[in-house]
């Protein structure tokens, strides 16, 4: 009898605590981030990590739709620089913006597992997998999650058409010659967006005439507006006076992230 007590006051006991909430979802800052559409549509977008033509070769988790959402200070510096780039007869071309640290994570779980090697043949062709870390390909944490930085290219107007990415296709060498690599719409830069190579440094001594006038238009356009870029990676800048310089977020790609 005295078992059936306890065991009934323990049940009591277990109705009477309420369940614990679930973790609330994490939220941009109010009013804090913009999408770039909403700044300036004229800007060409292309979210490659919503796709599966990327380094990991799948769309990756935490890019809920294909936007480019920023901090409202960089949106508008971008607006800036795409009125000097359209005086050109250029427009600018965004490939990531804001990045959610489960992004991120994703892609460090990536480098770590050896074998999976899909996109390797475009992405990485010169790069042993175990040097991703130690090169500074990957890493813990990314620029991206503040919220002001961006990768992006600069396009001819009006924008060509260029290649549709269709899963399991032959993969081409992004450091390849222009018209070999994948057919994107960019001007040459010398490398495709997000190739692992020494050639895709801003100033490598390999990459010159027309190549390397391209890389300095766009580091000039994007420098002026307040942009600060990753000498290592041509398509890549980071606004200098980031309003969240030591806050790396992780809420979703999502217009329901927006006031």
């Amino acid at each position: 009898m005295k078992l059936i007590l306890v065991a009934l006051a323990l049940l009591f006991v277990q109705l009477a605590v309420p369940a614990a909430a679930p973790a609330a979802a994490p939220r941009a800052p109010a009013g804090a981030f913009v999408s770039l559409k909403s700044v300036d549509p004229s800007i060409l977008v292309e979210m490659r990590y919503t796709t599966s033509h990327n380094f990991v070769g799948r769309p990756i988790r935490g890019y809920e739709q294909p936007l480019c959402l920023l901090t409202r200070e960089a949106a508008e510096a971008l607006k800036r620089a795409q009125t000097q780039a359209r005086r050109r007869g250029l427009t600018l071309k965004v490939y990531d913006c804001y990045r959610p640290q489960r992004a991120v994570d994703v892609f460090v779980k990536w480098a770590r597992d050896l074998e999976d090697e899909k996109m390797k043949a475009e992405f990485y062709p010169r790069v042993d997998k175990r040097r991703l870390f130690k090169d500074g390909y990957i890493a813990a944490k990314s620029g991206h999650s503040r919220g002001s930085t961006v990768d992006l290219t600069l396009v001819r107007r009006p924008p060509a058409m260029q290649e549709v990415y269709r899963r399991n296709q032959r993969l081409v060498d992004c450091a390849r010659p222009y018209r070999v690599r994948f057919r994107d719409n960019s001007i040459d830069m010398g490398t495709g967006y997000d190739c692992f190579d020494p050639l895709s440094h801003t100033f490598n001594g390999r990459v010159g005439g027309v190549q390397r006038r391209n890389r300095l238009t766009l580091k000039h356009l994007l420098e002026r507006q307040g942009f600060k870029h990753l000498p290592e990676e041509w398509w890549h800048f980071t606004l200098r006076t980031e309003p969240f310089p030591d806050t790396f977020f992780d809420f979703p790609v999502s217009s329901n992230e927006l006031d």
